[in-house]
């Protein structure tokens, strides 16, 4: 094979030789130009410039040349790119008439047997042949010594005289100037035509060229030049660095920081070996680098044994049943166009593809696809690794932008197992995969960032005996099975990875597992978004929890997780469920708009949940039943559509110091046996009630602040129980306490106000024990006791409460309803103290009644109609009658001002005495009050009297 360094040398020389007998013929001079502030001409010794070809034979030197044959050249410039960057501007050439006779007499002749190496002729000083002729021949040293005298170079860059240059001819004799081939290579041939022929250059000659003049340089140096060289060895499409050890990036040129990224990833990347299939091809024509290649990965191992820094570059290909174990800090990364990892492709059937041991503290692999495929026919074989990627105990590796695939039904993709176990993997995709993604095991750690990790058959991560891993923004998606498992004492710190689309939970830990997950988004889970079980711990924080199936968290079998700081919303049932004796600690947690309840407490279990925004569910706050428990404090739970707190079957939770309010239903609701505490809370504004008691529910309920509900304070019914002590129950539209339908609960020390009907209604066989209450300022009577048409008589006990300021009387008894009254004050209410209906026989012992208003009598007694000091709420205990001639109904009721009065003459019957409002004044009979204004609307309301029993008729002419 002929050299290709001679060959170019045979071109150069061809080249020469065709310029210079253009030049004779046609008997044009070289166009000139002077370029000395970028780049000086270096002065050659001759022997030097006739090795290079640039100096004609002693006999051509030593010529005599007439003014026909050496000709000044006319400045015809050519002005490549480079020249536009010069530093100064040209000079211009000086005439000869100025150069003077001392650089005449600086010519130096010689006899072609005695020239000098370094004879310069006069085309060399720039001068023409005639000032050559005249001037006087002198000795070697008088020359030398002339020409030291002057010489331009010493003057500065801008002062210096332009250089002349000019051929001489060979018909003449006259020799051809040594200095003209190099300055026409310096100077005028255009930047595209050097361009062209640096791109024929390898880096290392390149290089070599570049060391030559300035403009060289900055030619040799082009980013197009050095982009060819680059992606003809390594066929990345972009540059690749390695700023630092373990770390190689890619990056976009016009971001970078180099003049020339291309020449600079180059040399970072220079010292490695390729591995390349059908290398020879490329080392025996590369002769201008020094480029080690072999066929296999294990032979470019052995060839990096020594090596301070090794790198192996692997390119495209697929590489089948390579043994790679790696123990030592050497570098692979895989080298190909386009998407590098999925042109470079490793991959066994047996064992695992690739291994990491002991030793390998700052190894690293990248850009590589790495599957680990076994026969089908063995696949169910109980092998004794299974692995795409293993790493071993005491060795940290790590592993950038690869594919892992596992196809194997047994093992993993991915397996870091044992104490010291610490790699790091980032960037890469495992998914895919017939078993789990990736194992961490046996106290190994590490650190996984940014990787995909997606359609797994089972688990994407699995975290177990004691592993700990750190990972990071990892994205892990629908999964067969869970997201990550961690159980068996799995740790791990998990911070803002994209959990989602999981068939199972998107995060599950169980038996002694205790991981800390922060800042993640868990959503769209097929089943739950969090799944703690078996004695699972962790600590979930700052996390975002939505859009699951079921629960956003489940906690249950023992297991004591921290769930702070999160959102929990959107679910497509419940926000957190916690069940099966189930603990745990729920706190500053924002739950919103779940399908069921906010969070749900059911058998036995027993969390701690506090300082919540429980808000805005499609159903009800916190529900807690089937004997469930729990300490729920300092939480905000507002505008549920069903009741803020739900307590039930056997369950006995602490409500301590929460906001409820703004509910659509009720505040909190305790039904079927539902008990607990409920204390220091504050209640209000609820559509219903504020709190409701029902069916053998016997709470305790304590300094709470219950207020604001449309249909009441407190409602206790069908058998509701309950302790109510020292509470405030106050501004409620219906009445503050609702004892109703045989409910026998002890309202004691609580301040009952402002409300807008009575303060304490006990109707349909209610009972209840009242002492030591305040009861003041009520629309209604501050005690109402009525039977109405229950089979069973209501019959409370009040002692030693205070009722008084009231808008209506202290205390009415109707409807043959009863009850003992002991040593009670009432005092300063509108319509009396104590009222009671026909047939009504009180217990009373001890009460004090004095300061009433008794207005009903006065407004007899100025023969006013009732009716006028009647409200819409509040209506005043006393005689009613019907009026026969008038026909009016049994709910109908006639004062006895207006039956004096309006029905005069009529025929007309006495009911009984009880509390009503007076139709005739209400304007709801045919005929018009002759007491009253203009005629009302009738406005029955709840509290109307029940219809009235007949007790006896008087039929009388008034």
């Amino acid at each position: 094979m002929s050299n290709p360094t001679f060959r170019t040398r045979i071109s150069q020389l061809r080249k020469r030789k065709i310029t210079k007998k253009k030049i004779v013929r046609r008997g044009n001079p070289l166009n000139q130009r002077n370029n000395e502030d970028d780049c000086e001409v270096p002065i050659v010794p001759g022997s030097a410039l006739a090795l290079l070809g640039l100096v004609a034979g002693g006999a051509a030197a030593a010529g005599e040349a007439g003014p026909s044959s050496a000709l000044v050249g006319t400045s015809t410039h050519h002005h490549p790119p480079y020249h536009l960057r010069r530093k100064s501007p040209t000079h211009p050439v000086s005439p000869p008439s100025t150069i003077g006779a001392a650089a005449a007499t600086a010519s130096v002749t010689a006899s072609p047997t005695t020239a000098s190496p370094a004879g310069v002729s006069a085309a060399t000083a720039g001068l023409p042949s005639a000032a050559t002729n005249s001037a006087p021949l002198l000795s070697p040293t008088a020359a030398i010594a002339a020409a030291t005298t002057y010489c331009p170079s010493m003057l500065p860059a801008r002062k210096r005289p332009r250089r002349t240059y000019f051929t001489g001819d060979s018909s003449t004799g006259l020799g051809c100037n040594p200095f003209t081939a190099a300055h026409y290579l310096l100077y005028e041939l255009p930047d595209e035509v050097l361009l062209t022929i640096f791109s024929y250059l390898f880096e290392r000659d390149l290089c070599h060229v570049a060391q030559v003049c300035k403009r060289f340089y900055t030619i040799a140096n082009d980013n197009e030049l050095w982009k060819n060289l680059y992606q003809g060895l390594y066929e990345y499409d972009l540059p690749l660095f390695n700023p630092s050890s373990c770390k190689f990036d890619f990056v976009q040129p016009e971001d970078c920081d180099c003049d020339n990224p291309w020449k600079e990833s180059f040399k970072q990347l220079y010292h490695g070996v390729h591995v390349r299939e059908g290398h020879q091809k490329y080392a025996t024509k590369e002769t201008g680098r020094s480029v080690a290649y072999f066929e296999t990965i294990q032979a470019a191992f052995e060839y990096c044994d020594d090596a301070e820094k090794p790198l192996v570059l692997i390119h495209s290909g697929v590489y089948r049943g390579q043994l790679i174990v790696i123990e030592t800090n050497i570098a692979l990364i895989g080298a190909a166009p386009g998407n590098v990892a999925e042109n470079v492709i490793l991959e066994r059937e047996c064992e695992s593809t690739v291994m990491f041991m002991e030793g390998a503290q700052q190894a690293y692999l990248g850009y590589v696809t790495i599957k680990f495929s076994p026969p089908s026919c063995t696949e169910t074989m109980q092998h004794h690794k299974h692995y795409a990627l293993e790493i071993q105990e005491n060795c940290a590796p790590t592993i950038e932008h690869c594919i892992i695939r596992s196809i194997s039904h047994l093992g993993a993709a991915v397996s870091v197992s044992g104490p010291g176990a610490e790699p790091v993997i980032r960037h890469c995709e495992i998914s895919d995969c017939e078993n789990v993604g990736l194992i961490i095991t046996d106290r190994a750690q590490g650190h996984y960032e940014d990787n995909e990790i997606s359609r797994n058959a089972l688990a994407g991560i699995w975290v177990k005996n004691y592993a700990n891993p750190i990972m990071r923004r990892n994205h892990i998606h629908h999964g067969k099975d869970v997201g990550i498992f961690c159980f068996d004492g799995g740790l791990g710190y998990f911070e803002a990875n994209d959990i989602h689309n999981n068939r199972i939970a998107g995060f599950e830990v169980k038996a002694q597992a205790n991981p800390t997950v922060v800042r993640c988004e868990i959503h769209n889970g097929q089943t739950g978004g969090i799944y703690v079980h078996e004695h699972g711990m962790g600590q979930f924080i700052e996390n975002k929890i939505h859009s699951n199936k079921y629960a956003g968290v489940w906690i249950t079998s023992n297991s004591n997780p921290t769930i702070r700081r999160n959102e929990i919303y959107n679910g497509l049932q419940g926000g957190v469920y916690i069940f099966g004796d189930g603990r745990g600690l729920i706190e500053h947690n924002n739950i919103y708009g779940n399908a069921l309840a906010g969070i749900q407490i059911r058998t036995n279990s027993d969390p701690i949940v506090r300082h919540n925004k429980i808000h805005d569910g499609q159903h009800g706050g916190i529900y807690v039943h089937e004997k469930g428990q729990g300490l729920i404090e300092c939480n905000e739970v507002y505008a549920n559509t069903l009741a803020g707190v739900w307590i039930t079957t056997g369950s006995t939770p602490t409500l301590r110091r929460n906001r409820i309010h703004s509910g659509k239903q009720v505040g909190v609701y305790f039904y079927d046996n539902g008990h607990g505490v409920l204390e220091d809370n504050d209640i209000f504004n609820h559509l219903y009630s504020g709190v409701q008691i029902r069916t053998g529910s016997n709470p305790i309920i304590r300094r709470n602040k219950i207020w604001g509900g449309q249909n009441g304070g407190v409602l206790v019914y069908n058998g509701g129980l309950g302790v109510l002590e020292q509470n405030e129950i106050f501004d409620n539209a219906m009445a503050g306490v609702w004892i109703k339908t045989d409910s026998n609960p002890i309202l004691r020390r609580n301040k009952i106000y402002d409300g807008r009907e009575a303060g304490i209604c006990i109707f349909n066989g209610g009972k209840g024990l009242l002492e030591e209450n305040d009861i003041f300022r009520n629309a209604q009577a501050g005690v109402l006791i009525s039977t109405q048409s229950h089979p069973t008589q209501s019959h409370p006990s009040l002692r030693r409460n205070q009722i008084y300021d009231g808008l209506a009387a202290g205390i009415e008894i109707t409807n043959n309803a009863t009850a003992t009254l002991e040593y009670n004050q009432i005092f300063n209410n509108r319509f009396g103290g104590l009222c009671l209906a026909s047939g009504v026989n009180p217990i009373q012992r001890g009460n004090k009644i004095f300061n009433n208003h008794d207005a009903v009598e006065k407004a007899v007694s100025s023969g006013q109609c009732l009716y006028k000091i009647s409200s819409y709420t509040s209506f005043p205990m006393h005689d009613f009658y019907r009026c026969r001639t008038c026909n009016t109904t049994e709910r109908n009721a006639i004062c006895v001002n207006c039956i004096k009065t309006c029905h005069s003459g009529h025929v007309v019957e006495f009911i009984r005495h009880d509390r009503f409002f007076c139709d005739c004044g209400a304007g709801t009979l045919n005929n018009q009050c002759q007491l009253q204004g203009e005629p009302t609307q009738d406005t029955d309301t709840l509290y109307d009297s029940a219809a009235p029993i007949e007790s006896q008729s008087l039929m009388a002419e008034v």
